[in-house]
């Protein structure tokens, strides 16, 4: 189940809540009992071990993908 950040208004707390993706935008009372609460934006790092090293950086890399890298661009 994901895990959303929220803080409070009120008393400047930040905390977290399990909930359904369906419930992301539901109202979220701090433990404090005040329902003065935002959700916020969490990022999040996706990527593969230390030692690897891009294509790019390695030597083999060919562009794809994108507009420009792509050839599209006239």
């Amino acid at each position: 189940m994901p895990r959303y950040e929220y803080r409070c208004r009120t008393c400047d707390d930040t905390f977290e809540l399990s909930r359904p993706m369906a419930e992301s935008s539901a109202p979220a009372a701090c433990p404090g009992g005040h329902d003065d609460t935002v959700k916020l934006l969490s990022a999040v790092a996706v990527g593969g071990s230390r030692s690897a090293a891009p294509a790019a950086a390695q030597g083999g890399g060919g562009g794809g993908g994108g507009c420009c890298g792509g050839g599209c661009c006239g």
